[in-house]
């Protein structure tokens, strides 16, 4: 019974954690959602253009998302030791590497931007295409010092700052998409990159709102100075999170290029549900958070029980919240769909892909958290060799096979992804109950 009362406790303190940051999770990816929602009442070239630039920006962003989430488990176990002078040392070096790391993946996205014409992407797509990733990528080194002041305030349980950023910068963000896309006054009617430009306004708004909260937290004696030694740290820990992030997304990316090659419907079709199902995920990275939050700080205090008992609490709430999303996904679609784009064509394309995306949103929870639990015990390699094994070298021949051997087109080529998501899924659930089946030492 006693273990039983501990379990439940743990799943109460995890979604304690797990709502509001699931909530700012959702947040800050439902400002690419209204993007793509004002851009698809303009019509299918927009989204599509829009969604192509979005999925090739979010590719390169992923790796520098994972090499910042390496100060997650620096933080959260030096605060699981009780050393709070560390954790705020470990905030100050995560936000040196993640002003290095936007340097070399805004020359990355940029570069990217310009291959365009050399991937076969539509003619008709490319110039649009090529003006939302150069804006948008302006938006990377704010973006990342974001994410580094949100694993500092997370891993001290403070949830309200991120969650006013997030309300502030939607508002902003819906409000300055409408003026820009559309155009009013003076500002006149800029389409795709208006809806990038309303997007870098607000990532800057959101840092600035989280960086105040951070700066009230005051503790004396920390360096603020850049020690090449302790990001280098965080950079080993951080490395294999980029690549595993990059192998996940960066497949999905190719995939978004492939539909390109079918045209103008299938990519906006695609993009459609992408950016539905990009939204559903960040729930479950809500989740992943949490469960990373939670698994560190038992590390941090040598207590084997309770760093297990975390992560399978995380699973379960993965479990729970993606079912819930397989649902609306599975009877709901044509509303879904309704939400982004008032373009029938589109819809009607995009109605297989969500049958698709139902059968894996399970799958995508449980991988999202796996990845969460794993990098909250310091373990950040063997998720990224579960995703190139599970993408790369399983979904994508599948998916190629199904969409382009067999001509089954797009729906296909979702097939093979949600082949790949459900190998990776399986591999991390299996790794993390060894890992956790003894001590894991902390960082």
């Amino acid at each position: 019974m006693a273990s039983d009362s501990s379990f439940r406790g743990e799943l109460r303190a995890l979604v304690r954690l797990a709502v509001p940051l699931a909530a700012a999770q959702a947040g800050t990816n439902l400002m690419g959602l209204v993007d793509v929602a004002v851009l698809g009442r303009s019509g299918a070239r927009q989204l599509a253009a829009a969604g192509l630039g979005n999925a090739i920006f979010f590719a390169v962003s992923v790796i520098g998302m994972g090499l910042v989430f390496g100060i997650d488990p620096l933080i959260s176990q030096a605060l699981g030791a009780g050393d709070r002078v560390r954790a705020r040392r470990a905030f100050w070096q995560g936000i040196w590497l993640a002003l290095c790391v936007s340097v070399i993946l805004t020359i990355v996205a940029v570069l990217a931007a310009y291959a365009f014409p050399a991937a076969g992407v539509q003619h008709d797509l490319i110039a649009e295409s090529q003006q939302f990733l150069l804006i948008r990528a302006i938006s990377l080194a704010p973006f990342l010092m974001f994410l580094v002041a949100r694993a500092y305030l997370q891993a001290h349980g403070r949830t309200t700052p991120m969650l006013v950023a997030m309300i502030t910068a939607n508002i902003f963000n819906f409000l300055l998409d409408l003026w820009f896309v559309f155009g009013w006054g003076p500002v006149p009617a800029m389409g795709v990159g208006g809806a990038a430009l309303s997007t870098v306004v607000c990532s800057f708004l959101q840092l600035a709102i989280v960086s105040v909260a951070v700066r009230r937290m005051r503790i004396d004696g920390v360096d603020h100075r850049w020690h090449a030694g302790e990001v280098w740290t965080a950079f080993k820990v951080g490395l294999p999170v980029g690549l595993q992030l990059g192998a996940e997304i960066g497949v999905f990316a190719l995939v978004g290029v492939l539909a390109a090659r079918l045209g103008t419907l299938q990519l906006a079709s695609h993009q459609l549900v992408l950016s539905l199902a990009s939204f559903t995920y960040t729930l479950a990275l809500g989740v992943a958070a949490a469960g990373s939050v939670r698994v560190g700080r038992a590390v941090g205090a040598n207590d084997a029980i309770a760093t297990r008992r975390a992560g399978m609490a995380a699973f379960i709430g993965g479990i729970v919240i993606m079912s819930l999303n397989a649902a609306a996904f599975g009877f709901a679609p044509q509303p879904l769909a309704r939400l982004v784009t008032n373009q029938q064509s589109v819809i009607a394309a995009a109605l297989p892909l969500f049958v698709v995306a139902a059968f894996f949103q399970l799958s995508d929870g449980i991988q999202a958290v796996g990845a969460g639990v794993l990098r909250g015990a310091g373990d950040t390699k063997f998720a990224f060799y579960a995703n190139l094994l599970g993408h790369w070298f399983i979904g994508l021949p599948i998916a190629l096979l199904l969409g382009f051997h067999l001509q089954m087109g797009i729906v296909g080529l979702w097939w093979g992804l949600c082949a790949g998501l459900t190998v990776v899924a399986a591999l991390l659930f299996y790794r993390f109950e060894r890992l956790s089946s003894r001590a894991i030492a902390p960082l």
